[in-house]
């Protein structure tokens, strides 16, 4: 019988998805053979082929123009953890972004990245593939900012400015952007309709204690301030209060820049 080598279970696993104990049981119940191991788990009901399982992994990739002028994000998606963290994987994704740059539209398309997408699918058994896309534009005289959240890397946030804003503001509001999961940028992003409903429901429960319309109304036009706060980019409260005490639109104009725009991708969100 073969020797189970740690390189021959982590060779199973990246091409089946399953457990470093599964992996290993199945080698012992083949006498170590990486085929008859596959096999091993397809009679069970395993599917062994990644490329026929959810890609529900991987990574968000991001590229900025020279200039500034313009930034790009990428998601691409694979079958396994393992795969997502690896340097093939970022590759390509890095290989979209700067595809992005230069041309909107259906990057996956492009020779250059279908190409590195099919090769990166074939050396590693699983579905690689690209998943939702992003691309900003700076106004005019204006630049792009880029802040990738390394810990996991499965967040991206690009933002728009009017001005040049210095890497510290970049990755500061970044880093918040990516933490708070803002809905929009201003309060014009939040729908009408939940704004109108939660403004109705303030009042009348205001109303309920006592409290007559004019009154109620000014009670109410506190908690929208407060709901806003929870939703709108601009009127949060900046996270890292050691290095600024108030909203993001304090922040931004301390730093000397405005904030005309930001897109936030994470790996498996909509």
């Amino acid at each position: 019988m073969a020797e189970i080598t740690a390189k021959l279970v982590n060779d199973l696993r990246s091409k089946t998805g399953q457990g470093m104990m599964e992996c290993k049981k199945a080698l012992q119940e083949t006498g170590g053979d990486l085929e008859k191991a596959i096999e091993y788990f397809r009679k069970k009901g395993v599917k062994s082929s990644l490329t026929e399982r959810a890609a529900s992994e991987g990574r968000v990739l991001g590229a900025v123009a020279a200039d500034g002028s313009a930034a790009a994000l990428v998601e691409v998606n694979c079958n396994t953890d393992f795969t997502a963290k690896s340097e093939p994987l970022s590759a390509v994704g890095a290989i979209a972004a700067a595809a992005l740059l230069k041309a909107e539209g259906d990057v996956a398309a492009l020779p250059e990245v279908a190409g590195e997408l099919t090769k990166v699918s074939q050396t590693t058994g699983e579905n690689v593939r690209l998943g939702k896309t992003a691309r900003l534009t700076a106004p005019a005289g204006g630049k792009v900012g880029l802040y990738l959240y390394g810990i996991t890397g499965k967040i991206g946030v690009i933002m728009a400015f009017k001005g040049n804003p210095s890497e510290d503001l970049v990755k500061q509001l970044g880093g918040h952007i990516a933490f708070a999961r803002p809905a929009g940028l201003t309060r014009d992003a939040v729908p009408a309709d939940l704004v109108a409903k939660e403004r109705d429901f303030a009042v009348e429960q205001a109303k309920a204690t006592g409290k007559p319309q004019q009154i109620a109304e000014k009670i109410a036009e506190g908690k929208m301030n407060s709901f806003f706060a929870e939703r709108v980019l601009l009127d949060q409260e900046f996270f890292n209060a050691g290095v600024f005490k108030g909203n993001i639109a304090a922040y931004v104009k301390q730093g000397g820049v405005e904030l005309t725009g930001y897109v936030r991708l994470e790996v498996g969100q909509a």
